[in-house]
């Protein structure tokens, strides 16, 4: 029988779900735990692997929120043959490293994507290079971002990129209302590229870099590349793993 550690996001729903489940399974420290139980919606599961990324621990979410695309349903009964019948989706995070115009650099994590936002009334204008050579000299948008396959059904897919395929060894470049070149369909890079943004005239045209809401004002450079050193595991339902959500995703 695994040690189950429950987390809970501050909603009331996710919160009596903790009271309800550590009363009837029990509790146990990080430390001491098999498998982390994570109670929230979407944001509250990419906040506890962050989190907990250090553990090396698979977490099993219960969905407590909204659309709960990385969570399970929520059922209390039966936990144990659940987590104990689970699949694993193993997911590698895109690391994002990004420089402000005052020369400090700053370092994040993103499981879905990471995103460069205008911060100002008029569109970006981003240069942008992969495995350091030039790709495109201008792009004049709104946004672009680079997402992993666990995250392309989320803003990626809302700025109309494509979905990835678990396993499928590919990130997705996405640009958000181009301008310039006009309409520019994004690119599909494997998983092994370095994507570096320029930002041009970041005092006229400022924008924000994003990695899972971690956020950094006045970026002037923002590179972005898979991280195979870390391993988020994620428990799914059999039959209900991200595989199968991404496949259903395109047919709804």
């Amino acid at each position: 029988m695994n040690k189950l550690s429950f987390l809970a996001s501050e909603s009331e729903m996710a919160q009596q779900a903790l009271a309800e489940l550590t009363q009837r399974y029990g509790q146990v420290p990080l430390e001491q735990a098999d498998v982390i139980v994570a109670l929230g919606g979407d944001g509250f599961m990419l906040h506890s692997l962050h989190s907990t990324g250090h553990s090396q621990l698979p977490v099993y979410g219960m969905n407590c929120g909204t659309i709960g695309f990385l969570m399970n349903e929520f059922h209390a009964d039966d936990l144990q043959d659940r987590v104990a019948s689970a699949e694993m989706e193993m997911i590698n995070p895109l690391r994002m490293t990004a420089t402000d115009m005052q020369g400090a650099s700053h370092e994040a994590l993103a499981i879905n994507e990471v995103s460069l936002l205008r911060a100002g009334p008029q569109a970006a204008k981003l240069r942008i290079f992969v495995n350091g050579r030039e790709r495109l000299p201008e792009l004049v948008c709104d946004g672009a971002l680079v997402c992993t396959p666990a995250g392309s059904t989320a803003y990626n897919y809302s700025a109309h990129g494509p979905i990835l395929p678990m396993g499928s060894e590919v990130l997705a470049l996405t640009a958000m209302a181009a301008f310039r070149p006009r309409r520019w369909g994004g690119a599909l890079l494997p998983k092994s590229a370095e994507v570096t943004f320029e930002i041009l005239d970041p005092e006229k045209r400022p924008v924000m870099a994003d990695a899972d809401s971690r956020s950094v004002r006045n970026v002037v450079r923002v590179t972005i590349a898979s991280e195979p050193e870390i391993t988020h595991r994620i428990l799914f339902d059999p039959g209900h793993g991200l595989e199968e959500r991404l496949t259903r995703e395109q047919f709804t």
